[in-house]
């Protein structure tokens, strides 16, 4: 089974359980799936040789003052 196959495969599964999914090429050689679950975020790699690469961003639950947006602006400081 092809990579594409997968993950077209994986995607009707989503759809069938109403998930939501967001598809990115963040990889030349790879498509990348982020799938938002409550307090997690789920990256899924599809690659061409067949591999998948999963990563899971898990929420500490810990809310930032505002003041943290600049912190965030800063890290793409010129």
């Amino acid at each position: 089974m092809t990579a594409l196959s997968k993950a077209a495969e994986f995607c009707r599964e989503l759809d069938r359980r109403h998930i939501a999914y967001e598809l990115q090429i963040v990889r030349d050689e790879a498509l990348m799936m982020s799938v938002p679950v409550p307090g997690e975020r789920w990256e899924i790699e599809f690659f061409d040789d067949g591999q998948i690469e999963l990563e899971r961003f898990v929420s500490q639950g810990v809310a930032e003052a505002p003041s943290a947006l600049a912190e965030l602006l800063a890290w793409f400081d010129e």
